[in-house]
């Protein structure tokens, strides 16, 4: 049995590829995942999360590369260790809880199993049920649930498992905002105090962003990028990165002058100069800029008309059509009062210049995405 000792890596994915029938689920695939450290797997339907997650809790064979668990090699092809005998706690999406046992009994399990006394284990389980607000289903069986509380239960156990290392296929895929927002604050608390680790995957942003210390974005079975929450939604690698983490605008100008922190631009005929920390700004030309909603204020220089206005509660989105292209600006609070067609100005704080080639001249400049225009949204095929 090969082991690595040199290492303090709770998992290691070298040149992963998994085929179905000879087609590549997940391709050449690199990850670390450190003690008590939360990687993020995002990305569209089909994207290959849950192969890899499949992958590394030993339920499939590579087709090349190799899984280490813990410095012990786990799987390579002609060499897999058995799913039971990896310590990987899972929570796919099949619930797969067990009839005979109530609530209460199904979330002690896990501490029974690590030799925890019955009313231990039992006062353990029922403060998780609190915590997820589902202690009044402490005396039922699986059958007695509906299919969302069975999904509370099983994330329940999963936070009891207290493996080295979990994997969360889309766990909260069908839960309601108030009940997946209290098990992401349990699940994020209990790997800090327990240094486990977590590989969890999601078509979620918001999600993916809010909860992990790294996030992969997977499509087609490879990795398009790979760092902070704050790297891969400030700085995507290109367009398709930019919308699968959150509304994108993208506007299309020519760059007077760069440095190494600001760039002036000649929007329509008025400078100005705005933050953008981008290495494809080196050499000024017209180029493709990206703008979150909240890099560019309602007031300023730059001439626009309101094409739309969505009131999402917390904030207000304004698309605005300008002779670069459409912005979607983000306001604080309601509805602005301003009336969809009027004459508006804007200003930009901060933009960065995507990858790839120039983009169409100005005029030429494509309506906003449906992806930027309507929230969240997964982007389309590469």
């Amino acid at each position: 049995m090969r082991t690595d000792s040199t290492t303090d890596d709770v998992l290691r994915v070298r040149g992963l590829t998994v085929e179905y029938e000879g087609v590549a689920a997940v391709s050449e695939v690199d990850l670390t995942v450190a003690r008590g450290e939360v990687v993020a797997l995002l990305g569209p339907s089909g994207s290959g999360k849950s192969t890899l997650l499949h992958a590394v809790a030993g339920f499939r064979s590579p087709s090349a590369g190799e899984i280490w668990l813990h410095g012990r090699l786990v799987a390579a092809p002609g060499h897999a260790v058995p799913p039971e005998r990896r310590d990987v706690g899972v929570v796919f999406q099949n619930y797969a809880l067990w009839p005979h046992l109530s609530v209460v009994d199904t979330v002690a399990y896990p501490a029974r199993r690590r030799g925890t006394g019955r009313t231990s284990a039992r006062a353990e389980a029922l403060l998780i049920l609190r915590l997820l607000d589902i202690a009044r289903l402490a005396d039922r069986r699986p059958a007695e649930l509906s299919g969302g509380e069975q999904q509370r239960v099983g994330l329940a156990r999963a936070l009891a498992r207290r493996a080295a290392l979990s994997v969360f296929d889309e766990p909260t895929a069908h839960l309601d905002t108030h009940v997946r927002g209290l098990f992401l604050e349990e699940l994020r608390a209990r790997q800090r105090d327990s240094g486990t680790a977590a590989v969890y995957a999601t078509h979620d942003a918001q999600e993916a962003l809010g909860l992990a210390d790294r996030v992969v974005l997977l499509d087609a079975g490879r990795v398009v990028q790979l760092g902070s929450p704050e790297q891969v939604y400030a700085e995507p690698v290109d367009l398709w990165a930019a919308t699968l983490t959150g509304p994108a605008s993208m506007l299309t100008t020519r760059v007077a002058r760069a440095d190494a922190e600001h760039c002036t631009l000649d929007v329509a005929g008025t400078e100005v100069r705005v933050a953008c920390k981008s290495p494809e700004l080196s050499d000024p030309s017209v180029r493709r800029l990206l703008v979150r909603p909240e890099w560019a204020r309602l007031g300023g220089a730059l001439p626009g008309r309101l094409r739309a206005v969505w009131y999402r509660g917390p904030h207000t989105d304004h698309l605005v059509e300008t002779p670069v292209g459409d912005v979607l600006i983000r306001v604080s609070g309601a509805v602005s009062g301003r009336q969809v067609g009027e004459a508006v100005s804007w200003s930009l704080d901060r933009t960065w210049a995507l990858a790839g080639p120039d983009g169409p001249p100005p005029s030429a400049q494509p309506p906003l995405s449906s992806a930027a225009s309507a929230g969240w949204s997964e982007p389309p095929r590469r």
